[in-house]
C-alpha cells in the first residue's frame, strides 16, 4: 500500500515565507523607524522580507 500524496514530503515545506510573523513585522518596523511604542501590533499590514 502507497502514501497517500498529501502526507508525502513535500520539497515546498520549508520555502521562503512571503510575509513576515507580528513579531518579525514590529521588530522590522523598529529598524525602519516606523514604529511607535504607543502603537497596536495587531492589525498590523502585512510586510515582506528585505532581500
Amino acid at each position: 500500500m502507497s502514501k497517500h500524496n498529501s502526507l508525502k514530503n513535500n520539497t515546498k515545506v520549508g520555502g521562503k515565507r512571503s510575509v513576515l510573523k507580528r513579531f518579525e513585522r514590529v521588530k522590522l518596523l523598529k529598524e525602519r523607524g516606523e514604529w511607535k511604542n504607543d502603537k497596536s501590533p495587531i492589525g498590523l499590514a502585512k510586510t515582506k522580507h528585505e532581500d
